[in-house]
């Protein structure tokens, strides 16, 4: 099994999210999105979107993220991602599907590159258009969380919500996202953060990202 991924790629950290979970050792390929090595010939070659993550298992290509995780669940069913319950697998997916479809469309690396070269956007400009898209989403989320009265996770142990909630938390803190009227997530995302799974695939601890301090 290889990852083909970009540390900082929110869709490539829930995919890492999502193995680490299940307990499945994985090669970890870098693919370099600030270069476009996703757009190359070779990339496209096997996945036509031009996008990452790519899992590659038993000589086999899957893509797009979503998809990629529903199909784990099924593959490779110990330690679920979904609950047993058929209403509680709904609220799963009510609440990733609506950071999955809501969020990462207009807030992708694309789109920015494209606000900066198309309209001549700032950084700070790009930086007001991330957050707004964000609060449209993020507010509503926090306000159906305070009404399921979730604790620690949205059930008994982190899913597919929380497989999507982190790496979106993680890039709207990157942009300034102001997370104190929002307890619910926060408490959330502080759960995840303690355990092992979320720390090994944390955008930190890739080896891609250049800032990682490397053992001696």
């Amino acid at each position: 099994m290889r990852l083909h991924g970009y540390y900082r790629s929110s869709t490539s950290y829930r995919l890492r999210i999502a193995l680490e979970l299940k307990g499945l050792d994985y090669e970890y390929v870098p693919v370099n999105l600030l270069e476009s090595e996703q757009k190359g010939a070779a990339f496209t070659s096997r996945n036509p979107f031009g996008s990452v993550p790519l899992l590659e298992v038993d000589g086999k290509d899957y893509v797009q993220s979503m998809a990629q995780l529903e199909w784990l669940d099924e593959a490779y069913p110990d330690a679920p991602l979904l609950p047993g319950n058929a209403g509680d697998r709904y609220l799963a997916r009510e609440l990733a599907h609506a950071i999955a479809t809501e969020l990462h469309a207009p807030l992708n690396l694309p789109v920015l590159k494209y606000l900066a070269k198309e309209y001549g956007k700032s950084q700070d400009e790009i930086g007001i258009w991330y957050r707004h898209w964000l609060a449209r989403t993020l507010d509503p989320l926090e306000a159906r969380l305070a009404q399921l009265g979730s604790g620690n996770f949205l059930f008994e142990r982190p899913g597919l919500f929380e497989v999507c909630l982190l790496p979106q938390v993680y890039n709207a803190q990157r942009f300034g996202f102001d997370f104190a009227d929002k307890p619910h997530i926060t408490r959330i995302e502080t759960a995840c953060l303690a355990l092992p799974a979320f720390q090994r695939a944390h955008p930190d601890n890739q080896p891609d990202n250049p800032e990682r301090i490397q053992p001696t």
